[in-house]
């Protein structure tokens, strides 16, 4: 996998990973170090608004397939 001492700023699907990994709370301390170092926090801080939106929108969607199909 990436070393975290490499000098290149973490691409999307990394700084995608590192979102959805600290959500759940399951970061590795490799990846949080590289993020630490080379990643911008407003890259993080847009990604995490998103990923927060898609997952409660997902949810919701969820509950009221849920609701619909229960006849409530």
């Amino acid at each position: 996998m990436d070393d975290p001492v490499d000098n290149k700023p973490p691409s999307f699907g990394q700084m995608l990973h590192s979102v959805m990994a600290a959500a759940f709370g399951v970061q590795s301390g490799k990846n949080r170090a590289r993020d630490f170092t080379h990643g911008k926090p407003s890259h993080f801080v847009m990604l995490g608004i998103l990923f927060t939106a898609v997952f409660a929108l997902t949810l919701f969607a969820i509950v009221k397939l849920v609701v619909h199909f229960a006849g409530v």
